[in-house]
Formats: C-alpha cells, structure tokens, sequence
C-alpha cells in the first residue's frame, strides 16, 4: 500500500508502556540528583552532622516509648533529612521548567502523571539515602537504643512519610522559578521542622506554639515517623499528615495542569 510522502503514519507512533515511566529515564534522574553538591552536602551530610552536634547531651540515656531520647532524636533527624532530600528532588521540576525541559517533555508521549511518579520515585530513593546515612551515623555514634525491629520500622514508615514533601517540593516547583524552589524550601523546612517538634519536642513549647504547631506540615509525619518508637500516635496527627499530603498532592496536579496546558 502507497503512502503519502512526508505524513506520518500514526499507528507507528504508539504510547510507550506505564504512560512512559522506565528506568533509563529514572537512572539520568538518579544521576543527575547524586551529582549536585548542593543535594549532597544539605540533604545528606547536614542531618547527620546534626545528629552528631548533638551527640553527649544530658538526657540522652533517658527512656522514650521502647528506645532512649538518642534513638527519638535519631528517627527525628532521619525525616528531617529525607524530608529535604525528597523536596529537593521534587523542586527540580522549577530548574527544568526554566531551562525549557519541560517544555520539550510536553512534546514526547510521556504521560504528566509517569513523569510526575517517577519524580517521586527518585525523591523516594533520595530519602532512602537520606535515612540510611543518618542511622549509619546513629549506629557508629552508639547512643541511640531501640530494639532492632523498631529501628527497622521507624525508618520505612519515616521513608513513606517523604512522600509529603516529595509532593510539596513539585507543588513548589510548579509554582516559583528557576532555582529559588529550594531557597525557599531549605529555610521553610527548617522552619517547620522547629514548629513540628522535630528538633524540640513539643512539651517544651508555650501553649499557644505548640497548638499552632498541631497545624503545621511536619507535625503529623513527625508523630506518625516516631510512632513505632513512642507507641503514641494521636488521632489527629494522621488526620494532618492525610490532609497535608491530599493538599500539596492536589496542589501539584493543579499547577501541572496549567503548565501542561501551555501550547
């Protein structure tokens, strides 16, 4: 059968598997991620230099939930930690928008929603890292004391907790330009890491802070984080960490759809 020359026929062009998701693509993002000093040093070498600032504190031998207060301050610089490293992975979606990457993404069969979960993929690999370096540092410090199955489950279940801020860090992406994303993002964290009780536990706070902290992002994945450890989890401190979650999950979407929406 003749064909038309210069037409395309469009059955040769199909939709590639999983909307596009494959791990060629996921390796370049991997690379690409662990090459940035910047990730390197404040995501992965900060949140363990931190843990060991701490280390020889009075009161770190006192009983917490099943461990000590060194394995409490252990699993809370773990999230911190991850929790950077998955918004810096999410926040990249600002560089590549600038750079018109995006842009040329748009032009190819690739799904928004593969492109977006193999963001999240990378950013759930990048907290892996994030955690794992941290608790190697906890384990060779030698202070923190919590039984070994607890130590497992804290950090899986702080490792699923990244997935808040995996979205928040693309929300942020899609909404401020260039490389300002994790200007904005590494200070905001730490900002909500101190209202979250995560570098000081909440029974230290005023009334009025800490009932503004039970608002914040960080409050209910840092409970939820240390809950095989505390044996405490508030009702509440799921209801925040779902809602947060459903927040920059939607937040995301929405700002994709405009930028995908651009001709």
């Amino acid at each position: 059968m003749t064909t038309t020359t210069g037409t395309i026929d469009p059955a040769a062009r199909r939709v590639p598997p999983f909307g596009g998701v494959n791990t060629t693509v996921l390796r370049i993002e991997l690379r690409r991620m662990l090459r940035n000093r910047r990730t390197i040093i404040f995501t992965l070498i900060f949140p363990a230099a931190l843990l060991l600032s701490f280390g020889g504190q009075s009161g770190w031998d006192d009983k917490a939930g099943l461990g000590n207060v060194a394995a409490y301050i252990l699993v809370s610089m773990s999230l911190y930690g991850a929790a950077l490293t998955a918004a810096a992975g999410g926040s990249m979606v600002a560089l590549e928008r600038s750079l018109g990457w995006s842009r040329q993404l748009r032009l190819t069969p690739l799904n928004p929603v593969a492109y977006i979960l193999m963001k999240t993929l990378v950013a759930l690999v990048m907290g892996a890292l994030a955690i794992t370096a941290v608790n190697v540092v906890g384990a060779i410090q030698g202070k923190a004391e919590m039984p070994t199955h607890i130590w497992f489950e804290c950090a899986v279940v702080t490792l699923f907790c990244t997935l808040t801020f995996a979205a928040l860090g693309v929300f942020v992406g899609y909404v401020v330009p260039g490389e300002n994303a994790m200007q904005i993002l590494g200070p905001g964290l730490a900002l909500l890491s101190f209202l979250g009780g995560v570098f000081i536990p909440l029974d230290q706070y005023s009334d009025v802070v800490r009932h503004v902290a039970y608002w914040t992002p960080m409050y209910g994945v840092a409970e939820i984080a240390r809950s095989p450890l505390t044996r405490e989890l508030p009702w509440y401190a799921v209801v925040n960490a779902v809602a947060w979650f459903a927040i920059f999950v939607v937040g995301a979407a929405w700002r994709m759809s405009k930028d995908t929406a651009r001709v």
